[in-house]
């Protein structure tokens, strides 16, 4: 009897211990892997979004957080390299197990990188990178993991021509993209779209990252006739092509994605940036009271430089995503990959961004949050973006 009175104490030990753990179980927190370029010529952009995450985040997280659960961030540096993208999205789901990511800044990082996630059937949003083919990549599986809350090139090509073509009635284009998969997959995006207006470009031009002389390729542009330069790049090889016209005392109108934005194209073009035209999601001016609480609280936190978010696009996207997976995650009321997933395809409630107001933005077909109408023509002026004339 006194075995069986033991074993017994023991028995009602152990589920007295389990019932205790249960609470703290419970209550661990919700692992987010956040993953972009934080160093490098795509810093602005990686930098912006990550700090627009984590105000997110710390707003959740003061009045709760998911499911009775706080978020934990979990970040990583992937250098803008496709190589350490794939090695950051392994070490986030198996190690680290995250039930979702956001980022992704540079189209063919998220390219290389975003198989592991649709292998482990964990969302992932993609809160800058705007290649078409970024979410096409697993449209064809009957569970595509990958979302996105950028302005994808598609529709920022179209937005691009029909500036340079339809406003400005310029006829002679030329087209300066950078060899990245981002630069190359958004030239084919803008050669489409001019093939619609009817019109050929008179010059393409190809350049590498890090590249500081463009004069060859701004000479053959110069001497095709070019109107104006459709661009498709990054900050700091963007500036080079400004730069490079006021040495050439050559001058004609930069007309490109939403990379001419970058705090880094606009500091190091100088006077030489001012005019230069892009589509935006979110310009950093204060114009409702929902925009204006985001950029004071962005300032307030991470004192940027002259007040100027480094990407004001990237920030407001990224703070953008967590807001959207988290509307999920509760409507779900798990963080079951495919559960979340499914929400996403059929959220309920609004989510009132600060980019804009999402309404059911996802369904199983299209993953693309951001649809025509959303974008705005942006413009560089006294070294700022503002919204263009």
């Amino acid at each position: 009897m006194s075995y069986k009175i033991k074993a017994l104490a023991a028995a009602v030990t152990i589920a007295m211990g389990s019932a205790v753990a249960l609470p703290s179980l419970a209550a661990e927190p919700i692992k987010i892997g956040v993953s972009g370029p934080y160093t490098g010529g795509s810093a602005p952009m990686g930098v912006s979004m990550r700090d627009g995450v984590k105000l997110a985040v710390a707003e959740i997280n003061a009045k709760g957080g998911v499911l009775g659960r706080q978020i934990q961030l979990v970040e990583r540096d992937d250098e803008a390299k496709n190589e350490r993208g794939v090695q950051i999205a392994q070490e986030l789901i198996n190690k680290e197990q995250v039930v979702a990511t956001v980022g992704y800044i540079n189209t063919g990082v998220a390219l290389a990188s975003q198989r592991f996630y649709e292998e482990a059937k964990i969302p992932v949003m993609n809160n800058v990178a705007t290649g078409t083919e970024v979410t096409k990549q697993f449209a064809d599986q009957p569970e595509n993991y990958v979302f996105r809350n950028s302005c994808n090139d598609t529709i920022q090509s179209a937005m691009i021509v029909d500036e340079a073509i339809t406003k400005h009635k310029f006829t002679k284009v030329a087209i300066f993209a950078d060899s990245t998969n981002y630069g190359q997959l958004g030239r084919a995006d803008l050669e489409k779209a001019l093939d619609k207006k009817g019109v050929k470009p008179v010059d393409e031009e190809k350049f590498n990252i890090k590249d500081v002389d463009m004069t060859a390729q701004l000479l053959r542009a110069k001497g095709a006739g070019a109107q104006v330069i459709l661009t498709y790049g990054i900050g700091p090889e963007l500036a080079q092509i400004a730069n490079g016209m006021e040495k050439l005392g050559w001058k004609v109108p930069m007309i490109g994605s939403w990379t001419l934005s970058m705090a880094n194209f606009i500091d190091n073009a100088g006077k030489n940036g001012e005019g230069a035209k892009m589509p935006q999601t979110f310009i950093q001016d204060p114009n409702t009271p929902k925009r204006k609480a985001f950029i004071d609280n962005y300032v307030k936190t991470y004192s940027p430089p002259n007040g100027r978010i480094p990407s004001p696009v990237s920030a407001a996207q990224g703070y953008d995503s967590i807001y959207l997976l988290v509307a999920a995650i509760k409507q779900a009321g798990s963080t079951d990959g495919p559960a979340v997933r499914a929400a996403l395809e059929n959220l309920k409630d609004k989510v009132d961004g600060v980019v804009t107001t999402y309404d059911k933005p996802y369904s199983h077909d299209d993953h693309e949050a951001i649809k025509p109408g959303v974008p705005v023509f942006g413009e560089v002026a006294g070294g700022h973006v503002v919204l263009a004339k």
